[in-house]
Order: C-alpha cells, then sequence, then structure tokens
C-alpha cells in the first residue's frame, strides 16, 4: 500500500481522514491504511498524508494501534477525540473523507466539528487504491485461501445422512479457525438437494438425503483478508443430469478463467462463461455476474461482470459460474484468482475435474 496512490487526481489536497463508525459503520479503508490486525476501533480515526499517517483512538485499543508502527493520538473522551482531530486538520483548507463509507449522520457531525473546512469525496481513488493488492495483501489472502482449501476433504469425509446444513456450516467454522483462520470471511452458504439451486441460500434444517448436492461457499478470513470458495458434490451416487450440469460449470469456468490477465476487459471474460453455458440447454440458469474483487471485504470491487473493467495486475478476484435449476438444484463452483501481467494465478486449491460422489 501507497498512501500517495489514494491522493491521486485530488492536487490541492493535503490531507484525507478516515472516519471509523461503529459495528454498522466500520470503514475496511481504516486497517488498509493502518495495518492493524485486531480490533474494532470504533469511533476512531486516521488523518493520512502522501507520507505518513497519523492513528486517533481510544485507551481501549491504544496498545494495539501501537503495534501498527504509526503515530497514535489517544483520547479518553469524545469531546477530547473532537479537538485532537480539529487540531490536526485546523492548517488546511480542504479535506479528503472517504464519503462512500460515512453515514449521513456522521458526516454531518464532521462537518459541524469543522465547520470552516471543505470536504471533497476521495472515495473512488481510495478504491481504486483498494483494488490492487501490495504483496503483504497478497501473501494474507494467499493463506486464507489455503486454510479454507485445506479443510474441505476432511469436511466431506464427515458427511452422514440426516446431517441439517446448520451442522455442515458449523463444521466449516470450526474447521477454519482450528487451522488457523482468524474467523470466517463470511456467512457460510450450505444447500443440501433442492436448496443448491439458491445461490444466496441460508442454511437451515435440511438434512441430508442420498443424491442431493451438497453446495458449500465458503471462505476463510486471515489477518482481515478474505477468502471465498464454492465447491458442489453430491452425497450419494450421482445422476446422469448432475453430471452434466456440472461438467457444463466446469467448462465455464476452465474457459474463463484462460482469459484472465491484466489488461482484458472482465466483462469479455463474464460473457465466455454465459457463452458456454446458453449453449447448452441451461440457458439462462445463470443469474449472476461471474465474479468479484476480493480483499479486505468479500465482495470488494466489481471483476467480472456485464460492466466494463479492466483487469490489473495484482488484482484478486473470483470466478464462479454456476447453475441453477430451482426444485432440483444447482453448481457453482468458485476460485480465487491473482491477475498477472501476462495471465494468472489460481490461488485456492484446483476444483475436481468431475463430480465428486461422497
Amino acid at each position: 500500500m501507497a498512501l500517495k496512490d489514494i491522493f491521486k487526481g485530488h492536487e490541492g489536497i493535503n490531507k484525507i481522514l478516515i472516519s471509523n463508525g461503529g459495528e454498522n459503520a466500520i470503514d475496511k479503508t481504516f486497517f488498509y491504511l493502518s495495518g492493524v490486525e485486531a480490533g474494532l476501533f470504533e469511533g476512531s480515526s486516521i488523518v493520512a498524508t502522501r507520507d505518513s499517517l497519523k492513528m486517533f483512538v481510544f485507551p481501549l485499543e491504544e496498545e494495539i494501534a501501537k503495534q501498527s508502527g504509526h503515530e497514535i493520538v489517544s483520547a479518553t473522551s469524545l469531546a477530547q477525540m473532537k479537538d485532537n482531530i480539529s487540531r490536526e486538520l485546523a492548517s488546511e483548507k480542504e479535506v479528503g473523507v472517504n464519503l462512500s463509507s460515512l453515514t449521513v449522520n456522521m458526516f454531518d457531525k464532521i462537518k459541524e466539528e469543522n465547520g470552516k473546512l471543505k470536504f471533497r469525496d476521495v472515495s473512488e481513488s481510495i478504491q481504486n487504491a483498494r483494488m490492487q493488492k501490495s504483496a503483504d495483501e497478497i501473501s494474507r489472502l494467499k493463506e486464507a485461501a489455503n486454510i479454507s482449501g485445506e479443510i474441505y476433504e476432511s469436511v466431506l469425509n464427515e458427511l452422514k445422512e440426516g446431517m441439517k446444513e446448520t451442522e455442515v456450516a458449523a463444521l466449516l467454522v470450526w474447521k477454519m479457525m482450528s487451522n488457523g483462520a482468524s474467523g470466517p470471511a463470511f456467512g457460510s452458504i450450505v444447500g443440501f438437494g433442492e436448496n443448491s439451486a439458491i445461490p444466496h441460500y441460508s442454511p437451515g434444517n435440511r438434512k441430508l438425503k442420498k443424491g442431493d448436492f451438497v453446495l458449500t461457499d465458503y471462505g476463510a478470513q486471515y489477518k482481515r483478508y478474505c477468502a471465498d470458495t464454492t465447491r458442489t458434490v453430491v452425497f450419494g451416487k450421482a445422476t446422469e443430469e448432475q453430471k452434466e450440469i456440472y461438467n457444463t460449470v466446469h467448462e465455464a469456468q476452465s474457459r474463463a478463467m484462460e482469459m484472465i490477465r491484466a489488461g482484458v476487459n472482465g466483462k469479455a471474460v463474464n460473457q465466455k462463461a454465459l457463452d458456454i453455458i446458453d449453449a447448452t440447454k441451461y440457458k439462462g440458469k445463470m443469474m449472476h455476474g461471474l465474479g468479484h474483487g476480493i480483499g479486505l471485504e468479500v465482495h470488494d470491487h466489481n471483476a467480472l461482470s456485464t460492466k466494463d473493467m479492466v483487469l490489473r495486475e495484482n488484482m484478486v478476484i473470483t470466478d464462479e459460474p454456476g447453475i441453477y435449476i430451482p426444485g432440483f438444484g444447482g453448481v457453482r463452483i468458485e476460485d480465487d484468482v491473482l491477475v498477472k501481467k501476462d495471465g494468472h494465478e489460481r490461488i485456492t486449491h484446483k476444483p475436481s475435474d468431475f463430480l465428486i460422489e461422497v
């Protein structure tokens, strides 16, 4: 991460204020800039320049903040926090803010507390900077992906007839954390049988039975960075229809993956997967974009969809085609991919080339 990158296109701005709210208004850019691996830092802020930053925190997380190596300014009350930040910004005429991560109330309060200042939205430059990962970010993403892949076979070995979807979801989280994850990157999706046809399904009390598709969409979080992987198997003997669906999705993913490299428009990669699926009897059965960026957030930015997005070196994205047939079931295969100058690197474990029967 280079501080100067978040200032690109904003000449005349010397300082950027990043305000972290409560649990419902956490700004991941606070952690992108500071690098801290633990803590919520509710009500904390960062003031960044092109070559340094200061963290404004409360004693609750002061010791964690010190581990970052940045200058720390601690406050014991909301009033003192306001005064500390106002003094830091007092010499400026205009200050950048990450408006996309501020609530209306938060922004109104910032303006009220700094009445003479003008504020400029720099959220687009922040997002652009966060799209291309540093070596440290890539290392964290690879470890999150590795943990996610390492546990999968052991989860399959524990599948038993009569298990609930919620039991498998809990098993995924337990195994990820037992193998070094900081936690789950998001609420795991586990769908049995007909429920596997619901892309954003929440696991329930449906019990596993022979012949069911078992779709698991999950990911480890490692030092705040997220993995996102989906695998689909059959519990018992697969039908020819189930194999055909899997093979179609696998081909769509593989052919799209071949296109991923810096300079390619993600819209074209998305279209390649759609073309393969729509050339079969499953036309129209993939109702989502092919992939998205991952990083501090599971859906970090647009990547492979109907929108124009030129892929850049060191982006990390997903490739996740799917076919969903209501009442029958669905297949999704998802991998995390590092975009390189002349190609790509799959950082999740390679999925099976054939439909696994458990």
